[in-house]
């Protein structure tokens, strides 16, 4: 990162250059047009001049193709560069690449699928531009505003979090976009927070598209999760049973909403197709949008939001895994309702067992979930369990066992 000390600019970079006998970059966008691997003494024309900074943001881009996480962020730059490009106006954005490749061939192959601008290889030239911008990590863009002053910040976290929508990466946009987060979170319309674009509708498993507008009035839980992750599918079976419930008994004033984070469009149909809710579509933005503004950063997970839009809490998976449909509407008053019902049950239960079935002593717990070792079926909240060995029984069947 780059400290407020360091007030390097347009100008260092160019007179860096110039001292290196460097007067020319080299054209991306040249190259790949030309479709023929870069050589500057056989194709001096994809040279061109070093641009001035004056009413444009350039951004130096130090990368490597050895670096895994460059291989990463380099399409999601493309698609912005392009975008922005087409949107602003080219004079507008400039990216030049400052290559820490090991060796020429490594260059040539990493900066055969960018479409910007790029230092010619040079250890020693790249050794001097990493050290006047302080990079301490790859991929690193380095921003220098329209007046060729130095931003501050990296801006590789902020267009992995926004995209496009990042640019002129400054520290004013940044905090722009976040009071934008902040207001879709707290601002009560599930409209400004579920829609994007020309898109107002939810899809179902079968495909069917669901007016967000139908949900207003609901109790709504946004259910983050992936079909590669083992958590999810135990606390999907939960979500589900709770789901049914109060589908039946509220009048369908209870619905959850899918947020993604599968790895493709073919795992989330696959995932979807097993649910019995709404979800929002795999191509649309809005599901990185939905992680980054509840912040998001291990699943499964489940934000509550209630009938008028705010936000009753971020920790719904804790609360179906506790207590279920019971829960429901889940605000705070709800919660502490159930949890003194539960200890008047628990007070009215024996703190521990003796079974002719199983031969330790059995104590009474509170559990989460469990199968009764009796009946077979599954049993919440409390159970006679055993400190030895993995044994439940439900208080329902202590009396059962006793005659079997």
């Amino acid at each position: 990162m780059l400290g407020p000390d360091n007030q390097s600019n347009s100008s260092d970079f160019e007179a860096i250059l110039a001292s290196e006998g460097v007067g020319y970059l080299l054209s991306g966008e040249e190259k790949v047009a030309s479709l023929i691997p870069w050589d500057p003494f056989t194709f001096p024309s994809l040279h061109v001049p070093c641009p001035s900074g004056d009413g444009s943001t350039i951004c130096l881009l130090f990368s490597a193709n050895w670096c895994r996480p460059c291989r990463t962020f380099t399409p999601q730059l493309v698609q912005l560069y392009n975008t922005v490009r087409r949107s602003v106006g080219e004079e507008k954005l400039e990216i030049i690449l400052v290559s820490l490749d090991r060796d020429e061939t490594e260059f040539r192959q990493h900066y055969m699928c960018m479409p910007w601008l790029a230092v010619p290889f040079d250890v020693k030239l790249q050794q001097r531009l990493s050290k006047l911008y302080h990079v301490r990590h790859l991929p690193s863009l380095i921003t220098l505003g329209v007046s060729g002053t130095l931003n501050q910040e990296d801006a590789v976290g902020l267009i992995q979090e926004y995209g496009a929508d990042a640019f002129p990466f400054t520290k004013k946009r940044k905090e722009e976009l976040k009071a934008i987060d902040e207001a879709k979170r707290q601002g009560g319309k599930l409209d400004e927070l579920l829609a994007r674009g020309g898109r107002d509708y939810l899809v179902s498993g079968i495909g069917k598209e669901v007016w967000i507008s139908e949900l207003v009035g609901k109790t709504i839980g946004l259910y983050f999760g992936g079909n590669w992750c083992p958590p999810c599918h135990k606390f999907v079976e939960q979500l589900k049973e709770a789901y049914h419930e109060l589908i039946s008994t509220t009048n369908q004033s209870f619905e959850v909403v899918f947020v993604s984070t599968d790895k493709g469009e073919e795992d989330f149909n696959r995932h979807i197709s097993n649910m019995p809710w709404l979800a929002i579509p795999y191509k649309d933005k809005t599901r990185q949008d939905l992680c980054r503004i509840f912040d998001i950063k291990r699943i499964p997970a489940l934000v509550l939001i209630a009938p008028n839009g705010s936000i009753i809490g971020t920790n719904g998976r804790a609360v179906i895994s506790l207590y279920g449909a019971m829960a429901y509407p889940f605000n705070e008053s709800r919660i502490a309702e159930v949890e003194a019902l539960l200890r008047q049950q628990g007070d009215g239960l024996p703190q521990q067992v003796s079974n002719p079935k199983h031969e330790h002593v059995l104590k009474l717990v509170m559990a989460k979930a469990y199968v009764c070792d009796f009946c077979q079926k599954h049993g919440r909240f409390w159970s006679f369990s055993c400190d030895v060995c993995d044994y439940d029984l439900h208080p329902t069947c202590v009396d059962r066992t006793a005659g079997a």
